[in-house]
């Protein structure tokens, strides 16, 4: 099992910048692609960003490209989420995931470990 959690999360006026951080253990980190999604009240989860297992290459959701940074430090068994510029909209409970497979995936049934998750708000 791999067990993931999620911090970094809170409240802060549109414009500003958050870093949110998932941090791995239980099973070898380097081994799994990670993904950051969002969730906000009555709506499903969706793609915001992921990274591959050794962290060359990466992939976002239009609505968050530009704005938003996914890294990882596999030394630390983390991966982070630059957040800036943010907006209203944004405003969502963020969960990371982890799979197995090749590639950058996009969706939450290709996701084998999940976060808790972390409150982001943001204030207009």
């Amino acid at each position: 099992q791999l067990q993931l959690v999620e911090s970094g999360g809170g409240l802060v006026q549109a414009g500003g910048s958050l870093r949110l951080s998932c941090t791995a253990s239980g099973r070898t980190f380097g081994d799994y692609a990670i993904g950051w999604f969002r969730q906000a009240p009555g709506k499903e989860r969706e793609f915001v960003a992921a990274i591959t297992w050794s962290g060359d290459y990466t992939h976002y959701a239009d609505s968050v490209k530009g704005r938003f940074t996914i890294s990882r430090d596999n030394a630390r068994n983390t991966v982070y989420l630059q957040m800036n510029s943010l907006k209203s909209e944004d405003t969502a409970v963020y969960y990371c995931g982890a799979n197995g497979l090749i590639g950058l995936r996009v969706g939450v049934d290709d996701y084998d470990y999940w976060g808790q998750g972390t409150q982001v708000t943001v204030s207009s």
